[in-house]
C-alpha cells in the first residue's frame, strides 16, 4: 500500500509542478530561441524517424538507447552555440557532455554499439516486451515503437535538455548561489551514478565469470548467489544509478533560478521536461523490479525493505525476510 501512496504522489507533485510551470511561468520566446527550437526540432524528428524505421527494419529496437546519451550533448552544443557561448551555457554543456560521456561508456561496454550501427546487443527489457500478451502481435509491437520508443523517448530527450534554452536570453552573469549549488549537485550526482554503474558492472562480470565455469546460481558464493547485486551503493538502495540519472536533469534546472529567469523565482515552462523524466524512471524501475523478482527468489525481501533511490539502511537478508514474513 505504500509503495502506491508513494507513486501517486509522485505523480501528483510531478503533475502539478509541471502546470504551474506553465501557468506560472508562461511560453515567451524570443526569435533567437524559436530558431534554435527549429533546429533542436529537426534533430528531434529525424531522430525519431531514424529510430522508427531502422529499428522495425533490424528489429533492435535499442536505437533510441544508443542515441539517449548523445542527443543531449548535440543539444545543449546547439543552445551554447546560438546563446552565444555564455558562461553559463557553456558550463551545463560541459556537464551534461560529461553525463554523456560516461553513459556511453558504460552503454558501450554492455555491446550495445556495432560498427554495422543497427546491430549491437539490444536492452534486454525490449525482447522481454514483445513477448507479453499485449505486444506480440507485430502492429501492436511497431506502434508501440512508433510512439513510446521512438517519438516519446526522444521528445522526453529533447524535453529535459530546455532548461539551458530558457537560460539563453538571460542579462543575468554566472555566479549566483543556485549557479553554485548546480553545478557542485550535478558533479555529484555524476560520481554517484559513475559509480554505482562501475560496481553493478563489476558485479555482474564476476557472476556471469563464474557461471560460465560450469556452476549454477545456486552454487555461486555470497553475494553472487543472490543473483542481483547488494554491495556497494546498492545494498543501499535499489537504484542508486537512478538517482544519479534524474538528479543531473533536476539540478541543471537550478541554473534557469540562478539566470533569473524564472517567475517567482522558481518557476519555468522548462521545468516539465526534468520532472517528467522521473515518470519515466517510475516505470522503467518497476519493469526492471518485476524481472527481477521473477528470476531471483531472494528480490521480494531487497524489495521490501530497501529504498528505491535514497541510500538509507544496508540490506540485511534475515531481518528482511523477518519483516516481509512477519507482514
Amino acid at each position: 500500500m505504500r509503495k502506491y501512496l508513494t507513486t501517486a504522489l509522485t505523480v501528483t507533485v510531478v503533475i502539478g509542478l509541471s502546470i504551474l510551470g506553465f501557468v506560472l511561468g508562461g511560453v515567451n520566446l524570443t526569435q533567437n530561441q524559436l530558431d534554435t527550437m527549429l533546429i533542436l526540432g529537426i534533430i528531434c524528428g529525424s531522430s525519431a524517424l531514424y529510430c522508427f524505421v531502422v529499428g522495425e527494419i533490424a528489429r533492435n529496437n535499442s536505437q533510441m538507447d544508443k542515441l539517449w546519451s548523445l542527443l543531449p550533448i548535440a543539444y545543449t552544443w546547439v543552445i551554447a552555440a546560438k546563446g552565444g557561448y555564455s558562461i553559463r551555457l557553456i558550463i551545463i554543456a560541459i556537464i551534461v557532455t560529461l553525463w554523456g560521456v560516461r553513459l556511453t561508456f558504460n552503454f558501450a561496454r554492455k555491446g550495445a554499439y556495432s560498427i554495422r550501427f543497427w546491430e549491437g546487443e539490444e536492452d534486454y527489457r525490449w525482447s522481454v516486451l514483445r513477448k507479453s500478451k499485449y505486444l506480440s502481435n507485430r502492429f501492436a509491437w511497431a506502434t508501440f515503437d512508433l510512439f513510446f520508443i521512438s517519438i516519446y523517448q526522444n521528445g522526453l530527450v529533447l524535453c529535459i535538455c530546455l532548461p539551458a534554452l530558457a537560460v539563453m536570453e538571460s542579462t543575468k552573469a554566472f555566479g549566483s548561489v543556485f549557479d553554485i549549488i548546480a553545478v557542485v549537485l550535478a558533479l555529484l550526482l555524476l560520481v554517484i551514478e559513475t559509480v554505482a554503474d562501475e560496481q553493478q558492472w563489476k558485479f555482474h562480470q564476476t557472476k556471469k565469470a563464474l557461471l560460465n565455469e560450469g556452476k549454477t546460481l545456486e552454487e555461486l558464493p555470497e553475494p553472487y548467489s543472490k543473483g542481483f547485486n547488494t554491495t556497494g551503493l546498492w545494498g543501499y538502495a535499489r537504484h542508486p544509478n537512478y538517482l544519479g540519472e534524474q538528479g543531473i536533469w533536476l539540478a541543471l534546472y537550478l541554473f534557469v533560478i540562478g539566470a533569473g529567469v524564472g517567475t517567482y523565482y522558481v518557476f519555468n515552462w522548462t521545468m516539465f521536461g526534468p520532472l517528467f523524466l522521473v515518470f519515466l524512471f517510475l516505470g522503467s524501475s518497476a519493469f526492471g523490479e518485476g524481472v527481477s523478482n521473477s528470476k531471483y527468489p531472494e528480490y521480494k525481501y531487497y524489495l521490501a525493505t530497501v529504498s528505491k533511490y535514497i541510500p538509507f539502511r544496508k540490506y540485511n537478508y534475515e531481518r528482511a525476510k523477518a519483516k516481509v514474513e512477519r507482514a
